[in-house]
């Protein structure tokens, strides 16, 4: 005769022994790996159960660290780094061995100071296959790397890029006692366009108004695709490639091509760079018109 199995009840709270913590679902927690050489473990509780027993059952979702994941750890990575699993796991509610906060990255960039049990996350991890999601990140300085917020970073007050020190051949220790820094790109625009200043013209003005803004055109080699972006936001490429835009707010849009007639180009300033293959125009000044032809 087969047995009956245990019933199984939900809790709505976990007390962790020893302490006054309690747990609930929803909540992340640090739990005791096997190897006590490894730090702990991180998950999110999914659910408690206990059955008739007593013995108290947490179904949970890990996290994992990025030298866990397939692809391993990465220069970008943060110390308190962790990505969010598709593994789900069952285990006994006496393994947990505290709470832990795992913040948003947005909201983890903003704390004044960082606990031991502070964490952050900003990729889901499918564990099978070492996919994440989103598949793709912004990135800063000339190495084009995605920002880590465990290293110094200075902006550019022309562009608004950040850099690391080592990157513009600077010392953390000369950094922090910069009050102003633009990069070599913004210093070597701004001697040309004060050798080099086009006079804006009066028509221009009374047809544009005061709003002045400044864009990007980018041009792919064989595609013959331009792009125009919005100012301050990371942009990318057919081939992928990410770059930083300036100025005000723009509309983004594909353009197959762009009628130059409907620009006021007198108050226009070009200027050309290449960069990974791809054309860059940055055009500054102002804006009466565009559509898509």
């Amino acid at each position: 005769m087969a047995k009956t199995r245990p019933g199984k009840r939900d809790l709505d709270s976990y007390t962790i022994k020893g302490t006054n913590k309690v747990v609930r679902a929803g909540d992340c927690v640090l739990m005791r790996p096997s190897d006590t050489d490894k730090p702990s473990y991180v998950a999110r509780v999914e659910k408690i159960e206990a059955d008739n027993r007593n013995n108290v059952k947490v179904r949970v979702r890990w996290y994992y660290r990025p030298e866990e994941s397939i692809g391993g750890r990465r220069q970008f990575h943060g110390a308190k780094e962790l990505f969010l699993s598709d593994h789900y796991d069952v285990q006994s509610a006496h393994t947990i061995e505290g709470k832990c906060t795992v913040h948003s990255f947005k909201n983890y960039t903003k704390l004044e100071n960082v606990g031991a049990e502070d964490y952050y996350c900003r990729f889901e991890y499918k564990a099978a296959t070492g996919g994440f999601t989103p598949d793709r990140v912004a990135v800063y300085c000339k190495c084009e790397m995605p920002y880590n917020p465990d290293d110094l970073m200075v902006q550019c007050e022309g562009c608004k890029d950040w850099y690391h020190p080592v990157c513009v051949e600077m010392t953390i220790e000369a950094a922090k006692k910069l009050d102003h820094f633009l990069c070599s790109d913004c210093s070597d625009d701004d001697a040309k366009r004060s050798q080099n200043a086009f006079p804006t013209s009066p028509t221009a003005d009374t047809k544009c108004g005061s709003h002045a803004v400044i864009w990007s055109l980018y041009k792919e080699w064989n595609n013959r695709v331009l792009k125009i972006s919005t100012p301050n936001h990371k942009v990318e490429t057919q081939e992928k490639y990410y770059f930083r835009s300036f100025g005000f707010s723009l509309l983004l849009s594909w353009f197959p091509f762009l009628c130059m007639h409907d620009l006021c180009l007198g108050s226009f300033h070009l200027f050309v760079s290449f960069s990974n293959k791809i054309l860059i125009f940055l055009i500054v000044g102002k804006i009466n018109n565009f559509y898509k032809a």
